[in-house]
C-alpha cells in the first residue's frame, strides 16, 4: 500500500474506485491555482474603496486637468498596491484565528492555497511597490501612504480589539484616502469636505459592524473582542449620529457652494440622491444583505443608479458653477 510519502497517491473517482495520482500532478495542479489564489488574497474587490482619492479633485472641479487626473490615477495605483500588501500581511499574522472563523477560514492563506512565507513575501513586496509608486509624485504623497500603512498595522496588531477606537481607525482609513487624493491633485481641502468624509466614513463603518453583529452567532463573538464589547443599540446610535452629521454637513456645503458660484441649483439638487443613497444603504444593511460596504454597493442596482444620478447632478454643478 502506498503512503503519503510515496511518489503516487490513491484518489477516489466519482464511482468510488481509487486511482493513482502522482505527486507531480498534484504539485502542478496547485501551481496552476496559485496565481488565482494570490489574486483573491489581494482582494481586488476592495480596491473600489480607493476610488475615494478622486473625491477631493472631483469636488474642486479639476479632474479634467490632465496633470491632476494623471497624478490622482497614480495615487489610486499606489493605494491599491499598499492596501493589497496589508491584506497579505494581516492574513498571515491572523492565520490561526482566521482558520476558526466561519468565513475567514476560506481566505487563501488560512485555507493553505497560498503558503504562509510566500504570503508574507508578496505582502512586503506590494507595500514597497505602493510606496515606490507614491514616491513618483512627491514626499508628501509617500507620507500619506506611510500614514495609512502605520494606521493599518496598528489596527491589525492591537487597535482592532479596542471598542470605539476600532471604528475610528477604519473610518480614518477612508478619510486618509480622500485626503491623499487632495494631496496628489494639489487641491485645497475644505473643512466641509473633511466633515462629510469623516461622518460618511463612520456611517459606513458602523453599518459594517451592524452587519457583522447581526450575522455572527453569539458563540462566535468571543473571537471578536471589540465586536463583543458593543450592543446592537449602540451600533445603531453611532450609525444614526454619523448619518445625521453627514447629511447636515453636505447640505450646508451644497448651499454654500451654490451661492458662491452662482449655481442655478445643481449643487442643492445633489442633496437628494446623496440622502437617498444613505437611506438605501441603511435599509440594505438592516435587511441583512451583508456588512462589507463594497459588497452592498456593488450588489444593489438601486444604489448604483443613485450613485450615477449623484455624479451626474454634482458634475453639472461643478461644470456650470465655475
Amino acid at each position: 500500500m502506498l503512503d503519503d510519502a510515496s511518489p503516487h497517491a490513491r484518489a477516489a473517482d466519482p464511482d468510488g474506485r481509487t486511482s493513482s495520482v502522482t505527486v507531480p500532478d498534484v504539485a502542478r495542479a496547485r501551481s496552476r491555482r496559485l496565481p488565482m489564489a494570490l489574486l483573491r488574497e489581494g482582494r481586488p474587490k476592495q480596491w473600489v474603496k480607493n476610488v475615494l482619492v478622486f473625491a477631493a479633485p472631483g469636488a474642486a472641479g479639476v479632474l479634467t486637468n490632465p496633470r491632476v487626473l494623471s497624478r490622482t490615477v497614480v495615487m489610486l495605483a499606489a493605494f491599491c498596491l499598499a492596501a493589497s500588501g496589508t491584506y497579505f500581511l494581516n492574513d498571515a499574522a491572523d492565520v490561526e484565528a482566521d482558520r476558526l472563523h466561519p468565513k475567514k477560514r476560506h481566505r487563501p492563506i488560512a485555507a493553505g492555497a497560498v503558503p504562509l512565507r510566500l504570503g508574507v513575501g508578496v505582502g512586503i513586496g506590494l507595500v514597497v511597490a505602493g510606496l515606490a509608486v507614491a514616491a513618483t509624485l512627491g514626499w508628501a504623497d509617500v507620507a500619506i501612504i506611510g500614514l495609512y500603512l502605520a494606521l493599518t498595522v496598528s489596527y491589525s496588531l492591537r487597535l482592532k480589539h479596542v471598542p470605539v477606537i476600532d471604528l475610528a481607525c477604519v473610518a480614518a482609513g477612508f478619510i486618509i484616502r480622500a485626503v491623499a487624493g487632495g494631496i496628489a491633485g494639489e487641491v485645497r481641502i475644505s473643512q466641509w469636505f473633511l466633515i462629510v468624509a469623516g461622518a460618511g466614513s463612520l456611517f459606513m463603518v458602523a453599518g459594517k459592524r451592524h452587519g457583522e453583529f447581526a450575522n455572527l452567532a453569539e458563540d462566535e463573538l468571543a473571537s471578536r473582542p471589540a465586536l463583543a464589547g458593543y450592543t446592537l443599540t449602540y451600533i445603531r446610535y453611532v450609525w444614526m449620529l454619523a448619518s445625521a452629521v453627514a447629511v447636515s454637513a453636505y447640505a450646508l456645503w451644497a448651499f454654500e457652494e451654490g451661492a458662491a458660484h452662482s449655481d442655478p441649483g445643481w449643487y442643492q439638487l445633489s442633496i437628494v440622491p446623496f440622502v437617498l443613497a444613505l437611506l438605501r444603504y441603511a435599509l440594505m444593511i438592516e435587511q441583512g444583505h451583508g456588512g462589507a460596504p463594497e459588497d452592498v454597493v456593488l450588489s444593489d442596482r438601486t444604489l448604483l443608479v443613485l450613485g450615477v444620478c449623484w455624479v451626474a447632478v454634482f458634475g453639472l454643478g461643478v461644470s456650470l458653477g465655475r
